[in-house]
């Protein structure tokens, strides 16, 4: 790895999660004006319709099969966008100005969810550090949900649904991404295209029976163009743009050094809203960089581990295949 790979590597994985840290509030403005569900859904169906020509151009019409692989396929693709994509915003409405904020932090506890998830998956208890990480990352994260009130927690029913909406909407990300490793002879592309293609076409099944069942109203056109820019930058930014950028950035930089840039997304999210006129509470600043500080220490001793001559395999390298580490470093379809 050259000087060049790793300087535009960084910038590119850099532009991917300031994309990500901008995508919660500009979404916030649009959410007062259209359902979560409809948002979700018109913002993906349009991102699945250009990463479709791209892979088109770029890899021709057999790349559209399945091989024998659409069970797999519609599963991470209802994963990543139908239950991230629907619940992830309706949680944050739920929340409402506090929601944008602990929307975007939560996205960066993903490497922890991961590792969990091995860890009952595959019966691979982490090491003591990582352990240690998973606590700093479950206080920062109470801090900015709380704001430091205990009040919060004689009012937690409140927030206890779009709390665990957001969970699930993370947690569906997560698999959507371990889902990568089971399609390694295909490009990343491929695989997001078809994954993205097959979620809409869920996301559009279920937008449509709840617009039947009448719990959600149809946005009309003079709603849709009240969002025309936010829905334009989300398509455009944290669409395709944040994609391209950070699949090629974990390229030169290698996953293990690239989901470093992931922190910068609750960072930039904060310096967003502040500029929006939220006044940001130092509980949520120091929770902030307690899960920053949290995850790239636990990146630090691992990568020590792993340098360490005469070790033993590490934690990643014996859960048989599903570390958390290249699953991390597949969190770039976003």
């Amino acid at each position: 790895m050259n000087k060049k790979q790793v300087i535009i590597g960084s910038a590119l994985c850099l532009i991917a999660s300031m994309s990500w840290g901008a995508m919660f509030p500009v979404a916030q403005v649009a959410l007062q004006k259209i359902d979560p569900f409809y948002f979700s859904f018109i913002r993906y169906a349009v991102v699945a319709a250009l990463l479709a020509a791209i892979l088109w151009v770029k890899e021709g019409k057999t790349a559209f099969r399945l091989e024998g692989k659409g069970k797999a396929l519609v599963f991470y693709g209802t994963m990543a966008f139908a239950v991230y994509n629907m619940l992830i915003f309706s949680g944050q409405y739920l929340m409402g100005d506090t929601g944008t904020i602990t929307a975007s932090l939560i996205e960066v506890l993903m490497p922890m969810i991961s590792i969990l998830y091995v860890w009952i998956t595959a019966k691979a208890k982490p090491p003591r550090y990582t352990m240690i990480s998973m606590i700093l990352c479950l206080v920062g994260a109470l801090l900015v949900i709380t704001n430091g009130k205990m009040a919060f927690f004689a009012m937690a029913g409140k927030s206890l649904f779009p709390l665990l909406l957001i969970f699930i909407a993370v947690t569906g990300w997560v698999l959507y991404s371990m889902g990568g490793s089971r399609f390694k002879d295909w490009s990343v592309l491929r695989y997001s295209t078809l994954t993205c293609l097959l979620g809409s076409l869920v996301s559009l099944i279920i937008v449509a029976f709840a617009t039947l069942l009448g719990l959600l109203p149809v946005p009309s056109v003079e709603t849709l163009g009240a969002i025309k820019w936010e829905m334009a930058f989300m398509i455009t930014l944290p669409g395709i743009v944040a994609l391209l950028s950070w699949n090629t950035g974990l390229k030169m930089l290698t996953p293990l050094n690239g989901i470093l840039y992931i922190n910068f997304v609750p960072i930039t999210t904060l310096v967003i809203m502040a500029f929006q006129g939220y006044q940001v509470s130092i509980f949520e600043i120091c929770g902030t960089l307690l899960v920053i500080f949290a995850i790239v220490r636990n990146n630090l001793v691992q990568r020590k581990e792993q340098r360490a001559p005469g070790r033993t395999a590490s934690w990643s390298a014996r859960s048989s295949g599903a570390s958390p580490q290249p699953t991390v470093g597949n969190i770039r379809t976003r």
